[in-house]
């Protein structure tokens, strides 16, 4: 389709239904709450706003590697749209769609347990609010878009390797049914971004590109947290009130009890959230608080990874290698903690510390409730019984000391007959799972004998039980190793396998015959190596 003249402004126009012209803008955020007065885009702190108005860093030569077509659903966009050059060039950074009133926001954080004041959307830039057909609110947010005024000494860029993770992984979380924020495109941008990817002095130029990001809202832990820290009170419950009557208008209109629901809201969305990152085995990484959704939703895919082989410690993140604070069995702790510094950032609207405790309750309780149901599931039990703890344990212990895969053995566990235990010898389609040779059976048999006994329990069909299992055990992850292949095509401009796992992870609980290479355990080749054992920050 040629493009329009329309070039008042950077904004572009797209004269067809389902097209970008056709985006319906109600940009509430920057609408209702103070902007930053300063327009010029040099680093500062800024102060007594909640976001500073900000365009996107032109590209030479930006070039479509993917989109997703459920999230331009949410949008109300076609496939033509998305495949046209209007739609490459707005979404690269290159012109705006008439409505869109780019900005980004102000935030500060906990960065590893320690508060690191202002923060803010360094190298992210929301280009505007879209309302749907049916009446869904959406802000689109780009990625490595360039320089804001919160970029303290970065270039606000982003490189190819880590938006291919954020892409693929945020599509990938959500057919899961992890609550997420969504990707709705990933551009190249044919230009160099200078990156040393080990932090070791060795920087490298990389290709870069920019990442859509689409979420009904991006506002974070960290955006109350700033607020409070500089003592500015009338903003807070200014942002707070917004917050409640935008995203959370079924509690009421604002006042100190609803307040104390929505703060008690936040808490049972967090940790529903938590319970699904432990059912498939992610692990964030970066746990900050500024990085934190206030909607409970998985925000900031950075050097996260999966749980390979079955380790409660494992962090995929470089910077967190020594005390390994955001590890994958520390994330219910970190989260609660998160909470509380949320707590006290919100305590001046409220003026009570019991109903935060309380909300805080509700977290602990969340979790634990929901791991027994998530487990349970995970097992095959129709409902978590005292003594299934031990029972839970035990088996934790054995995948961690056999360094089981922990998707693998899940997902082959509802192949388990009663009649397979006591097991003189781990069926094939366990050991299977296994990262080093078993030796003896021992441990794992008599687990499997406590298990079969469980299961005779439960009097249900086990053609029932697998099929169950397999609705939680999902049989295709974006493993670690999958996400380093397609981004080494990428590098070369193969785009294909990006493709191929945006698709193969539509459905990750169906078998899909013909791509099992998908579903295999770590190769050995990739233990050690980076982009699939573990990442730094740098992106």
């Amino acid at each position: 389709m040629p493009e329009k003249k329309q070039e008042k402004e950077g904004t572009v126009s797209m004269q067809t239904q389902g097209g970008l012209a056709a985006l319906q803008f109600d940009n509430r955020f920057i609408r209702e709450l103070p902007a930053d007065p300063l327009l010029e885009n040099t680093r500062r702190q800024v102060t007594g706003a909640c976001y500073s108005l900000v365009r996107p860093t032109r590209v030479a030569a930006p070039v479509l590697v993917a989109w997703s077509p459920e999230t331009a659903g949410l949008l109300d966009l076609s496939a033509a749209a998305c495949l046209s050059p209007e739609f490459v060039r707005v979404f690269a950074g290159n012109g705006l769609v008439a409505g869109m009133q780019p900005f980004a926001m102000c935030y500060g954080g906990h960065q590893f347990g320690h508060w690191a004041g202002q923060l803010g959307d360094g190298r992210a830039i929301n280009l505007g609010e879209v309302v749907n057909r049916r009446g869904q609110r959406w802000v689109l947010q780009l990625k490595g878009a360039g320089p804001t005024p919160y970029s303290r000494t970065a270039d606000g860029l982003a490189v190819l390797r880590s938006s291919v993770r954020e892409f693929l992984c945020s599509e990938a979380m959500f057919h899961l049914g992890v609550p997420t924020t969504r990707a709705l495109s990933l551009i190249t941008t044919g230009e160099p971004v200078e990156r040393d990817m080990f932090y070791d002095g060795h920087p490298k130029d990389e290709p870069g590109a920019v990442v859509c990001r689409v979420s009904p809202s991006f506002i974070r832990f960290g955006n109350f947290e700033i607020l409070a820290s500089r003592g500015e009170m009338a903003l807070l419950r200014r942002l707070a009130d917004y917050t409640i009557r935008t995203d959370f208008p079924e509690l009421g209109e604002p006042s100190p009890a609803v307040y104390r629901r929505w703060f008690t809201e936040v808490c049972r969305r967090t940790a529903e959230m938590i319970v699904h990152w432990m059912r498939v085995g992610f692990v964030h990484g970066v746990m900050n608080t500024d990085n934190m959704s206030i909607l409970g939703l998985t925000i900031d895919y950075g050097p996260y990874g999966w749980l390979e082989d079955f380790d409660p410690g494992w962090t995929p993140n470089t910077t967190d290698a020594g005390g390994r604070r955001y590890c994958f069995g520390n994330q219910p702790q970190v989260a609660q903690w998160n909470l509380v510094r949320l707590a006290n950032a919100l305590y001046p609207l409220i003026g009570e510390e019991e109903p935060l405790q309380e909300a805080l309750a509700v977290y602990s309780r969340g979790f634990q409730q929901g791991w027994r149901t998530m487990i349970a599931g995970k097992l095959g039990l129709a409902a978590f019984e005292t003594g299934d703890d031990d029972l839970v344990h035990e088996l934790f212990a054995i995948l961690h000391a056999l360094e089981m895969d922990m998707t693998l053995f899940f997902r082959n566990l509802s192949r388990f007959k009663i009649s397979d235990a006591p097991a003189e010898e781990i069926p094939a389609f366990l050991s299977e799972a296994a990262y080093r040779p078993l030796g003896s059976p021992s441990r794992l048999g008599a687990w499997l004998g406590r298990y079969g006994k469980r299961l005779h329990r439960e009097s249900l069909p086990e053609e029932e039980r697998r099929r169950r299992m397999n609705r939680v055990n999902p049989k295709y992850v974006l493993r670690n190793y999958l996400a380093q292949m397609a981004i080494d095509r990428a590098e070369q401009g193969d785009f294909s396998l990006v493709s191929e796992l945006l698709d193969l992870l539509r459905t990750p609980y169906d078998e899909q015959p013909g791509r099992e290479e998908y579903a295999r355990k770590r190769p050995e080749w990739a233990r050690n190596r980076a982009g699939c054992s573990m990442l730094s920050c740098s992106s």
